[in-house]
């Protein structure tokens, strides 16, 4: 459940960030008749995120065995896929967000009301869609219940909701940077467990061979129906009996994965200064210092 909670705290929080800064900015310049088509298309962008993770569940459920093995592993390759794209994205360009959608929603208050729809739709949707497809496909590497990682994703939308609320009026204030960097570590480990899990679905679906090959067998010390196994399953999707196929891919993703997302960035060197004319330059100051 913690997993599948803080994915949704995660994206939830990326959402109701956005949905702050574009509410804010036309509250503040007074453009409160744009509201009614951004909340259209907010409405619209959580109604296509329910689909699609219907569609995912339902659809998977009339095919073979071996194609939902085959469908699930594929996506789950997918959903780890975007996730990180999502979490470098985010440490990349969080400083720069509430610009970046401020002139988006100007482009659009010229164009009008369709395009307002369509700003917001793209904006809160994509967060919806890799919820969605992430949160299905950890709940398939997970193997909990139908009702625990649903709880776990409602509780953490609901306190993303509560988070962005009181960041908009202005009652809470925390470092955004540093509370992306920890959720993004974990997510990391959580994406790394999903990619193993869906490595297993592809051998199972006989895509990848190697389903018999078993790196190491801990059962008798970590049953999987123990409570201490059920967590480390619902949190890091641990497998005591995993194949090398998915601790090879397990640790090829998480460790230089982790590197890059925990390494200091680097500043952009700008082009070296040019060099200096003292013989020009003092005459034109002492023009300049003369005209004002």
């Amino acid at each position: 459940m913690f997993g599948n909670y803080l994915i949704g705290l995660r994206e939830g929080l990326e959402a109701s960030l956005v949905v702050c800064i574009l509410v804010a900015y036309l509250v503040k310049t007074d453009r409160r008749d744009a509201l009614r088509p951004v909340w259209i298309g907010i409405g619209i962008a959580c109604a296509v995120s329910l689909s699609f993770g219907a569609a995912l569940e339902f659809g998977s459920q009339e095919l073979t065995f071996e194609a939902q093995e085959l469908l699930g592993g594929s996506l789950s390759i997918v959903a780890v896929g975007l996730v990180t794209w999502m979490v470098f994205w985010m440490r990349r360009t969080a400083r720069h967000l509430k610009r970046d959608l401020q002139g988006k929603l100007d482009t659009a208050l010229r164009m009008g009301t369709g395009a307002l729809v369509a700003t917001a739709l793209l904006a809160v949707g994509r967060e919806g869609l890799e919820t969605a497809l992430f949160v299905w496909a950890s709940v398939r590497a997970g193997g909990e219940g139908r009702s625990g990682p649903l709880i776990g994703v409602l509780l953490g939308i609901a306190s993303a909701i509560v988070l962005g609320w009181l960041f908009y009026r202005g009652a809470l204030r925390i470092n955004l940077a540093r509370f992306f960097t920890w959720t993004g570590s974990m997510l990391v480990i959580v994406a790394a467990g999903v990619l193993a899990y869906g490595f297993h679905d592809l051998q199972e679906a006989r895509f990848v061979g190697g389903l018999q090959d078993k790196a190491f067998d801990i059962t008798s010390s970590i049953p999987p129906d123990s409570w201490y196994g059920t967590l480390l399953k619902g949190v890091f999707n641990f497998q005591p009996d995993p194949t090398v196929v998915q601790v090879t891919v397990w640790a090829l993703y998480l460790v230089p994965t982790m590197y890059f997302f925990l390494a200091p960035r680097r500043a952009k060197s700008g082009p070296p200064p040019a060099p200096a004319t003292p013989s020009r330059s003092a005459p034109e100051a002492g023009a300049s210092s003369k005209t004002r």
